[in-house]
């Protein structure tokens, strides 16, 4: 079956126009895609935006022609419901100067597992070779940033209206104990927030200590 995704953009004199944004897996994006992109931009008068959360966002399309348009993309949405995890974002790592820890197989494994995942409330999570940061990574709900003594994990970031630095979890851990940390921070959150809260208030609400000894504990780290 068809996919039909999409997102009401705008109506002018009764014509809704929607925009719809494929999964590019930490803002990776082959050739082929880009040119398939083009294509159903090309055909159906689409108008391309490139967005803050490293996706391309395909806009101005008519609802009835969201079925064939997905067909042709031959991907899948990055969004499909709202509460959930809508993106894993990603700096360069491995392809940067400034790398202390090559965190992109660390972004994918969290992008395979968590994305589409029903949370709470929206989530995003970002990812970050060294301590610049980048793609924003503390402003994320959830973020692993990599530093000269290992990996940091973090939790509670918000942009928009409710500005929020995220908090550091846990510090100085490998791979394998960060992915750990991020797993409980998703467990604890899921199964104690409200529904709606985002986990930046969910933080605010309980307290940062005993959400991160909570955290902490159930890791096992």
């Amino acid at each position: 079956m068809s996919d039909t995704y999409g997102n009401l953009q705008k109506v002018r004199d009764g014509v809704r126009k929607y925009g719809i944004t494929p999964h590019l897996p930490g803002g990776f994006v082959t050739p082929e895609m880009l040119e398939k992109i083009a294509a159903v931009a090309r055909k159906y008068n689409g108008v391309l935006k490139i967005t803050s959360g490293q996706r391309i966002l395909i806009t101005n399309l008519n609802d009835y022609d969201l079925p064939k348009i997905w067909d042709e993309l031959g991907m899948k949405p990055a969004v499909k419901m709202q509460n959930s995890v809508k993106n894993v974002e990603m700096c360069p790592a491995g392809f940067c100067k400034r790398v202390k820890y090559n965190t992109i197989g660390i972004g994918m494994k969290l992008s395979k597992k968590y994305q589409w995942m029903e949370m709470p409330c929206r989530t995003k999570i970002g990812v970050a070779g060294c301590r610049n940061a980048c793609a924003s990574t503390y402003s994320k709900d959830v973020g692993v940033i990599a530093d000269k003594t290992g990996l940091i994990v973090i939790a509670g970031g918000s942009a928009g209206y409710n500005p929020r630095v995220a908090d550091i979890i846990a510090e100085e851990l490998n791979e394998e104990q960060a992915l750990k940390v991020i797993d409980s921070i998703f467990e604890y959150y899921k199964k104690n927030a409200e529904a709606g809260e985002k986990l930046s208030f969910f933080i605010e609400r309980i307290g940062i200590d005993k959400f991160k000894e909570q955290a902490i504990s159930i890791s096992n780290i």
